[in-house]
């Protein structure tokens, strides 16, 4: 069957199936559903696509069991609480979990009014059945291993792959994932594999998106450099930038990258807002246990001045991500439900304009860097 009629018709059967027999249905939106009108939301007057929601859940970490193994039952009971805390746009990845990400966040999705969310996955990997494969990044067996493949044919056939995972008819956004220096499978060879990219996994989700297939693509990395050079090589909506704007880490993405985007056009998702959790007490650090030089000083510094001022680290990390324009989303992950609710509550809370003042008079905040009105 040709690519395109698969996406287009075969697809739309696969919302019917489930992702597997990980536990009975109890994971539609509970009574006591926090609206997602309460959380940000975009306000649809830009020309390109941004998501309706401002706010949303990065599905990495817990539910690619990334620190710690959880069952499938805890995984559906962090969707529900995300789901119930109003959250209406997702995150995730082939790579997160080698499948098990989106097999778990499918599994609670495929349910809902497709039109009630808004989903984001990522190309760049190809999936292989592999009995016993497992990898560092993942903890227990993972039985798939992949390939780096940024052709056309292969960023095509990794969106079928991954609507039949979850059991979706359809995504909102792809981002081309891990194409970045950082990518240690890549080393310097992630130069030759952007450009095997541009010549393919670029035009390819451009025409995807002239299709209706889906309605916005861009990178999806750590790292500042890929996302400038997708940006001038071709037409990128939304680009997932991840690690390089938090509160205590965004002098780049201010200079660099900012004006380039307001200049085409592309808005940013907000990729650990909080630093993989570090600023929310973690002793992780951008999903290492390395904290870079000066890192703990800084965080110390904020923590000090939040407390100050009535509020704390989790609260100005998240509303500091959120402030700037060219922002269209944050997706801060959330390890149990108590964590994802706390987040939510953050969200919500509001954060004292003195507080941004003196930080900037501090030093803390780069003098360029937008902060809630």
């Amino acid at each position: 069957m040709r690519r395109r009629p698969f996406l287009t018709s075969a697809a739309i059967a696969a919302a019917s199936l489930a992702a597997g027999p990980l536990l009975a249905h109890a994971n539609t939106a509970s009574t006591a559903a926090k609206r997602p009108e309460d959380l940000p939301m975009n306000d649809g007057k830009y020309k390109r696509y941004r998501p309706a929601y401002r706010y949303g859940y990065g599905c990495a970490i817990a539910l690619g069991d990334m620190r710690r193994t959880i069952s499938n039952a805890d995984a559906q009971a962090l969707m529900k609480a995300a789901w119930d805390a109003g959250i209406r746009y997702f995150d995730t990845s082939p790579w997160y979990g080698l499948g098990l990400s989106e097999r778990r966040v499918g599994y609670f999705l495929s349910p809902q009014e497709r039109q009630s969310y808004v989903l984001s996955s990522k190309s760049g990997r190809l999936l292989k059945p592999e009995v016993g494969f497992s990898h560092d990044n993942w903890q227990g067996v993972n039985n798939f291993n992949y390939t780096y493949d940024y052709s056309a044919s292969a960023t095509r056939r990794s969106v079928e792959d991954s609507l039949q995972r979850m059991g979706v008819p359809s995504l909102d956004v792809v981002f081309i994932h891990d194409l970045s220096p950082d990518n240690k499978d890549l080393g310097e060879g992630w130069k030759e594999r952007f450009e095997q990219a541009k010549k393919g996994a670029m035009p390819e989700l451009v025409k995807m998106r002239e299709e209706g297939l889906i309605k916005g693509w861009g990178m999806g990395v750590n790292t500042l450099e890929p996302s400038l050079g997708a940006i001038e090589a071709s037409d990128p909506d939304i680009i997932l930038q991840a690690c390089q704007y938090s509160l205590i880490q965004h002098a780049d993405a201010v200079e660099r990258l900012f004006p380039v985007c307001r200049e085409r056009d592309v808005s940013l998702v907000i990729g650990s807002p909080l630093n993989s959790g570090y600023l929310a007490g973690n002793d992780y650090f951008n999903y290492s246990k390395d904290i870079p030089k000066g890192m703990a000083e800084k965080r110390a510094q904020a923590q000090a001045l939040a407390k100050k001022h009535g509020t704390d680290l989790r609260t100005v990390g998240l509303h500091f991500c959120n402030a700037p324009d060219v922002v269209s989303a944050i997706i801060p992950g959330g390890s149990t439900p108590e964590q994802i609710r706390q987040n939510v509550a953050s969200m919500s809370a509001t954060v004292p304009a003195a507080f941004w003042r003196e930080a900037k008079q501090q030093g803390l905040i780069h003098e360029d860097a937008p902060v809630p009105a």
